[in-house]
């Protein structure tokens, strides 16, 4: 049968395949064989590791799994058919939200969103470094390297008197001032310092803990000023009269103790959770630092700028006052 046959055969008979198509299909299926054509993926299939697929998104039967464990642990009971149907609908459902979250920009616009996804990301990046255990030699090296962090401070006992500046009008005993001076005079001369608070002083509304404290904790009982002075007095002796926006004080550091450096035996687990911690602050700068090496980052250095500055006096805040300035100055690259 010659080729014209063949063809009209093919025409009269709707049920025969032409034999060019037929050749067609044989040199896509050979190429493809081949590699040289990838054969799309069946979206009926799902890849062998999925538990769903979700528009161009896939649900890992991995995760899913993992999700499911939570819900046994927390029912404490067996997990039967619904229930799994109904743990990895709920997957589904986060998943279409994520994706119109997405489509919606919410994850550019929405500062909450923005915090749970940078907070969520900054947790995998600290967990991997988390899951690494350092080793007692890693730990031995972190607290010589920086034994000073775990020093404990010196600690002090000390006493104050207060005197009130709010009762100067009033008080006949004299101005705040002028009873501290007293006091200080008649502490010096040996009096008994509660006999000499009864008498000039005036009450504080939170004393001094009769107790060695370390220094940031008197510092919260009297202030800075006081507490200043009474870092730099010899132990036993009063200070001079202290002014402070409540009154004065007269203060004495009854007993001191200095830095206490603890034994790595001690504080072996503190050790280790502030060398995990470190570690991971490291890895967090060195993500974010790969981060902007590839990402081109254009700032207007403008912005920097004091925006209450006054153009007549500061020429950075006026262009017109720079006339040889380079209005492309103000971008860097970061």
């Amino acid at each position: 049968m010659s080729l014209s046959d063949d063809t009209q055969t093919t025409e009269r008979d709707g049920t025969r395949i032409p034999w060019l198509l037929l050749l067609g299909a044989a040199l896509g299926l050979g190429l493809a064989s081949a590699g040289l054509l990838e054969a799309p993926r069946d979206p009926g299939r799902l890849p062998l590791d999925a538990a769903a697929v979700v528009g161009d998104r896939t649900i890992l039967r991995v995760d899913y799994q993992r999700v499911l464990a939570g819900v046994a642990g927390d029912l404490r009971s067996p997990v039967d058919e619904a229930m799994r149907k109904r743990v990895l609908d709920r997957m589904i459902d986060e998943e279409l939200l994520v994706q119109r979250a997405l489509e919606l920009g919410l994850a550019v616009i929405d500062r909450r969103v923005r915090g749970e996804l940078t907070s969520g990301l900054i947790d995998s990046i600290v967990t991997e470094v988390d899951g690494e255990e350092p080793s007692a030699r890693d730990v031995a090296r972190h607290y010589d390297e920086n034994v000073d962090f775990f020093t404990r401070p010196g600690r002090l006992r000390a006493r104050t008197i207060y005197f009130s500046a709010r009762r100067n009008d009033g008080d006949a005993r004299g101005t705040a001032l002028a009873r501290a001076t007293a006091a200080r005079a008649r502490l010096l001369a040996g009096e008994d310092a509660d006999a000499v608070e009864a008498a000039l002083g005036d009450r504080q509304v939170s004393p001094v803990p009769n107790a060695l404290l370390p220094a940031s904790k008197i510092r919260d009982y009297v202030g800075p000023s006081v507490l200043e002075a009474l870092q730099g007095l010899e132990a036993g002796r009063w200070s001079e009269p202290v002014e402070s926006g409540a009154g004065v004080h007269l203060a004495i550091a009854l007993e001191r103790e200095g830095r206490v450096v603890p034994a790595l035996a001690e504080i072996e687990s503190l050790v280790r959770q502030d060398l995990q911690r470190r570690r991971g602050d490291e890895a967090l700068r060195a993500y974010l630092d790969e981060l902007r090496a590839r990402t081109p980052i254009l700032i207007d250095e403008a912005v920097y700028a004091d925006p209450e500055a006054d153009p007549e006096t500061d020429p950075a805040a006026d262009p017109e006052a720079a006339p040889d300035a380079d209005p492309e100055a103000t971008a860097s690259t970061g």
